[in-house]
């Protein structure tokens, strides 16, 4: 599997986005963490990227999931 720019853009108290680390984890997908409770610039930024203010957004080399989608993200990284 070619390496993926994976970032993912969370909350601390999100279960959902606790279940995509895991999973990206599970599955061997290095990927960058943004705590955007915590960077508000960084979480206006996204919602201005996505239009989105949900969180877990995960960007896989600037293409975004909303949402933990199990079954789009294995497609988009190749799992």
């Amino acid at each position: 599997m070619a390496d993926k720019n994976v970032t993912v853009y969370s909350t601390q108290t999100c279960p959902y986005c606790k279940m995509v680390k895991e999973f990206l984890k599970e599955n061997g997908v290095a990927f960058k963490e943004v705590d955007v409770a915590a960077d508000p610039k960084e979480a206006e930024a996204l919602v201005a990227r996505t239009g989105q203010m949900g969180v877990p957004q995960i960007d896989i080399d600037g293409d975004v999931v909303v949402g933990f989608d199990k079954d789009k993200l294995k497609k988009k990284l190749g799992l």
